[in-house]
């Protein structure tokens, strides 16, 4: 990046964005090796055995747990200050599928801060966290997927946090974190979730998990909530879910709660997408979002590029957002519209006035079903200072409506009807 390049608001990129040096097992200090310390490649759990090497490592002044070559089965880690992972090629680190080997725990979850399981891979108030390596955590969510779609075949209904399942990756209240080179799949819920963290970089990262033949249901790549300054950069990323979310909070009053906040300074850039439901999605647990940046994406098959998820009972505001150079084939090129999953106004009588403004989509050349896939709803929401610019779009559905959007700017845009 050109060390001049700014965020949609006018701020100078930091310098921080441009390092994306990914750390030698060498660089994470002392060495501490599944295989020498009684954790084999043998079908058993070793929750135990693998939380006992992470807390020596801890009072030892830290190091990095070293994953060789093979399957070692885990439940619930928890990771500590100066203690890093570090998973070899060919090493998979797979999470039990019993949820039981996931305790309960004060956690923060789709808003809300409440008891709820902890994920596989779990760090909390660390500075300078690392996970890397060419190896692969595997989450073995298929006995949790098949029972979420049973109990919602039941009950229609039920939420998503109703069917007991933990996350890949929690990393909470913690600073410089690095997340690089490895293959993060098969989550039972979220695969990664970062909460009230600062400086922390997604680089070359594969995520994934499938569509079919069984779905594996909100399955998030990267969940951003309440955090600033975050880089993710030549990841792919292959979901049944959203692929970028914006988190941030829910309720009527959410915008007044020191839990919940702002997510500043994105960057999303060279990454590809395979399927997804949303390439940049904000919310719908979400307060503030300002600063976004996606860019230089390719993307093979995704339901929305730029999802504005609007909820009845939050006060939102999702602003200074880029979308561009962006390349591929989506069902909407842009989606705003009334989120009413699961909402409540609880005791509030009236519907929080939300805003969506200044976002610029640019330089995109993409084949969709629908073009223009956006509700307008004054009493709910108001959308204003949008430009579309230099966009090439095939669409079966056009549904551009100006009148939709306060101060809309068009330059140079050619949308032909796809047959």
């Amino acid at each position: 990046m050109d060390k001049q390049e700014i965020f949609p608001d006018g701020t100078v990129i930091d310098k921080w964005f441009y390092d994306i040096k990914i750390p030698e097992l060498s660089d994470l200090g002392k060495q501490y090796v599944l295989t020498d310390n009684n954790v084999l490649d043998d079908g058993k759990i070793h929750t135990k055995e693998i939380q006992n090497l992470i807390d020596r490592a801890y009072e030892n002044g830290g190091g990095v747990i070293v994953v060789p070559k093979g399957t070692y089965l885990t439940g619930a880690l928890f990771f500590k200050q100066g203690v890093n992972l570090y998973i070899e090629d060919g090493g998979v680190l797979k999470g039990s599928d019993d949820i039981y080997d996931y305790p309960i725990m004060q956690t923060r979850m789709e808003g809300e801060t409440c008891p709820y399981f902890v994920a596989l891979i779990n760090a909390d108030n660390v500075d300078g966290f690392k996970m890397c390596g060419k190896g692969t955590i595997d989450g073995n969510g298929l006995k949790a997927w098949r029972a979420f779609w049973l109990r919602r075949k039941w009950n229609p209904n039920c939420t998503n946090k109703d069917e007991q399942r933990p996350r890949l990756v929690y990393i909470s209240n913690s600073s410089n974190v690095t997340i690089a080179d490895l293959h993060l799949q098969n989550s039972h819920y979220w695969t990664t979730h970062i909460y009230k963290c600062h400086h922390v970089k997604y680089i070359n990262c594969n995520i994934f998990s499938p569509a079919k033949p069984i779905k594996a249901p909100s399955t998030d790549a990267v969940d951003i909530d309440v955090c600033t300054d975050v880089l993710v950069k030549n990841c792919y990323l292959e979901v049944n879910d959203d692929s970028v979310v914006l988190k941030g909070g829910k309720g009527p009053w959410a915008d007044k709660s020191p839990e919940n906040g702002s997510n500043e300074r994105i960057l999303i850039e060279d990454c590809t997408y395979g399927f997804c439901h949303g390439c940049l999605t904000c919310g719908s647990e979400s307060v503030h979002n300002k600063n976004i940046i996606l860019r230089r994406i390719n993307i093979k098959e995704g339901k929305n590029l730029l999802w504005l998820k609007m909820r009845p009972d939050t006060p939102q505001h999702y602003e200074y957002i880029s979308v561009k150079d962006i390349k591929g084939k989506i069902d909407s090129f842009i989606n705003i519209n009334p989120w009413t999953q699961f909402y409540d106004l609880k005791d509030r009588k009236d519907i929080p006035l939300s805003y969506a403004d200044n976002v610029v989509m640019k330089n995109c050349e993409c084949e969709c079903n629908t073009f223009f896939d956006v509700k307008t709803d004054e009493s709910q929401y108001i959308l204003s200072n949008f430009t579309f610019e230099n966009l090439q779009i095939k669409a079966k559905i056009n549904g551009f409506n100006e009148n939709a959007i306060q101060n809309v700017k068009i330059k140079n845009i050619d949308i032909q009807k796809l047959l």
